[in-house]
């Protein structure tokens, strides 16, 4: 299908852009793998499209008092390529690597997918498992939001009009943490069915840190707080690995579609949670 008319504008200035979408009826092009269908499909029927490509400043991975600022506009193969990421945060260079397909990850940008709030995209469980910051830019200003706070419900986030995500600030590793992204793919489309985050650290052979991040189970990724619980001062057995994996769905309302039930997705979710933590752990120094 065609998309219907709509006026188009490419800024080359952060300024020019944030005045262009001041009165929020004008959408954001961030890479345009997830608005150009949509509005091919006119399930999006925009009056206003501002391209940001040629906004200055918005693309680039900087690292700095031990966290690491990603532009917005910084497409998922520079993610999944960058020195920077793979040496002090890998677990977000691998979930960049597993998005899509080599041309998506050459076009789409990690501020774009992450504004859209896919339930099933990968960035929002490793984020969650970073604890992740969004820097949302405005004509007043910039704010800094939690992600956990940023994501709302399926493609609802805490950007209010006349906002942009202009950055995304993840934590530089310590050497001793090791993470993993696991994912049950939906081969047509490479969106997860479920896919699981998770960074471990060990101390005197036991579990002292784990955060766990799930995407596609629920209407928006979050944080398995009763599996990081679960996991505290256990060993890491696989005994132990499974009973916490088995708490990855308690209190979530899980998705059911044509891909896949509820109760299909919930027990996937325990089997890749699982992979996931275990793949961390060993990775743990």
């Amino acid at each position: 299908m065609i998309a219907e008319n709509f006026e188009y504008s490419t800024p080359a200035t952060l300024a020019e852009a944030l005045s262009l979408l001041a009165s929020g009826e004008a959408k954001v092009l961030a890479g345009g793998m997830s608005l150009i269908p949509m509005m091919k499909l006119r399930l999006a029927t925009p009056g206003h499209v501002v391209d940001l490509s040629r906004v200055a400043g918005l693309s680039g991975i900087a690292e700095a008092n031990g966290m690491i600022r990603i532009g917005a506009m910084t497409t998922h193969y520079e993610v999944e390529s960058s020195a920077a990421l793979r040496a002090k945060c890998p677990l977000l260079a691998q979930t960049a690597s597993m998005i899509g397909d080599v041309q998506i990850r050459n076009r789409g940008t990690i501020g774009g997918s992450v504004a859209h709030a896919d339930p099933s995209a990968d960035y929002p469980a490793a984020l969650q498992a970073l604890e992740a910051t969004v820097t949302l830019a405005s004509s007043s200003g910039e704010r800094t939001v939690a992600i956990d706070e940023f994501l709302i419900d399926t493609f609802t986030t805490s950007i209010d009009p006349g906002e942009i995500v202009a950055a995304i600030t993840v934590p530089a590793e310590a050497a001793d943490t090791g993470a993993a992204y696991e994912k049950m793919l939906q081969p047509a489309s490479g969106f997860a069915i479920v896919g699981i985050a998770a960074r471990i650290r060990k101390s005197a052979g036991k579990i002292s840190f784990a955060r766990v991040g799930v995407t596609g189970l629920g209407s928006r990724a979050y944080r398995a707080a009763n599996v990081e619980k679960a996991l505290a001062g256990c060993s890491g057995s696989a005994a132990e690995i499974k009973a916490a994996a088995a708490l990855i769905a308690d209190g979530i309302d899980a998705n059911s579609d044509i891909h896949a039930s509820a109760a299909y997705r919930t027990q996937m979710a325990r089997v890749y949670g699982a992979r996931a933590i275990q793949s961390a752990l060993n990775r743990a120094a």
